[in-house]
């Protein structure tokens, strides 16, 4: 991406304007493009908001400066570490600017210049790394002129990558894909039964019908077997800061869930719990999304897992929790409340549902250890603890539901939690 030279806030050359000159308002601009380039919500208006916003407090001071742009340019907290760094980059050293856009770039830097990477976003990198200087790449996705022993497909890629570590590009890919993605749940046996060519009883009302047309010749007995059918399937899922870019991901792949089964509840909680379950309905994903950010009050808010537990085990549990049905908790484990009553209520959801599995992004990191009060009042009651920050893990969490839910590590997580 190309762009204007910067004006280099850290070192102004001569006296310094109070107001923002053509060169300052067309940096301004540009600043705005490459927020927007990173998945901020920005366009003209704001680009105008913000020469304005320079023009009262001046460019004198830095502090003063930035504080203008993030009033006018930042909507929501989740998106303020994404403002700091591209404010960080953008407006300092262009030397230290081309440095660390090179060590995100593919290429790479020359050989005598590389030192420490520097610690910025994916999508910062990506936005104000000039089109030019990244490589060619090939249809199959590779670099151009590399050996194709060391390239990969930008879909197996993606399949292992974080969520919270992905471009901007690379978040929409991952989107269409998530959108394609299917839950198999597992058939159970139901109380009712259904006709069978064979089976291990007799229909009495489907064999007499046949006797009685068949004008006193034997006729062949008439069977019934027992139903299959998938249970029910409950979503929990925390939308909480610490959760805020996991769960956005994970609701394009809740909408395509409860598209693909009857039966599928899906319930938000943050600081309170919201049912979202009519809202996912809509076969239209953008239409869907906006409807829950619309209903959901509390989203990128605190936690109270426990106080969300208690509201869903006392209004929504005999709903929701019958014909054995399976649980999916989706959360950290962060609890604001340090998991005061938390272990009462999770050993409830439990005895109310036939399998409750909790998938937690932290279970990414190898050194993962349940130290926090939240998630050791949580682990002994659930029967899989699972992994969700990529695709990959979403494919794992299909292959644990086909499988028999796994009682033998829950109770020793029991022991351990004691």
């Amino acid at each position: 991406m190309t762009g204007p030279s910067h004006s280099g806030l850290q070192q102004p050359v001569g006296p310094v304007p109070t107001a923002p000159t053509g060169r300052v308002a067309e940096n301004i601009v540009h600043f705005v493009r490459v927020l927007r380039a990173a998945g901020l919500p920005v366009g003209p208006a704001h680009a105008l908001a913000a020469q304005e916003a320079a023009v009262a407090v001046g460019i004198a001071e830095r502090e003063d400066f930035r504080g203008a742009l993030g009033a006018v340019l930042v909507s929501r907290y989740e998106q303020l570490p994404i403002f700091e760094q591209a404010f960080d980059l953008f407006w300092q050293d262009p030397r230290l600017r081309q440095r660390s856009l090179a060590a995100h770039s593919p290429l790479g830097l020359p050989a005598g210049e590389r030192g420490p990477e520097p610690e910025i976003s994916a999508r910062i990198a990506q936005a104000m790394l000039p089109a030019a200087s990244l490589p060619e790449r090939n249809a199959e996705g590779g670099v151009a002129g590399a050996e194709p022993v060391f390239t990969f497909s930008p879909r197996e890629v993606l399949q292992h990558k974080d969520f919270e570590t992905m471009t901007a590009d690379e978040l929409a890919a991952v989107k269409t894909m998530l959108a394609q993605l299917r839950l198999p749940l597992p058939e159970l046996p139901t109380r009712r039964t259904e006709t069978a060519v064979r089976g291990h009883r007799v229909d009495l009302r489907a064999t007499m019908r046949r006797a009685t047309g068949a004008a006193g010749t034997l006729a062949p007995l008439r069977w019934r077997r027992r139903g299959r059918r998938s249970p029910p399937l409950v979503i929990l899922c925390d939308i909480s800061g610490s959760m805020d870019r996991y769960a956005r991901m994970l609701l394009h792949f809740l909408h395509a869930v409860t598209g693909d089964h009857d039966r599928v509840h899906v319930l938000l909680f943050g600081t309170r719990l919201t049912n979202i379950t009519r809202h996912l309905q809509h076969r239209d994903v953008d239409v869907a999304l906006a409807r829950v950010k619309t209903a959901v009050p509390d989203w990128a808010g605190g936690t109270r897992i426990g106080a969300c537990l208690v509201e869903f085990n006392r209004r929504w549990s005999r709903r929701l929790l019958g014909q054995n049905a399976i649980v999916l908790l989706i959360s950290d484990g962060l609890d604001a409340e340090a998991g005061e009553g938390l272990a009462a209520q999770m050993g409830r959801l439990r005895k109310s549902c036939r399998r409750l599995v909790w998938l937690n992004p932290l279970l990414r990191y190898e050194g993962f250890e349940a130290r926090p009060a939240g998630i050791r009042a949580m682990l002994p009651h659930v029967d899989d603890f699972l992994p969700v920050h990529n695709l990959q893990s979403l494919t794992q969490l299909a292959r644990a539901l086909e499988a028999p839910a796994a009682r033998g590590r829950t109770a020793r997580r029991r022991e351990d939690a004691e």
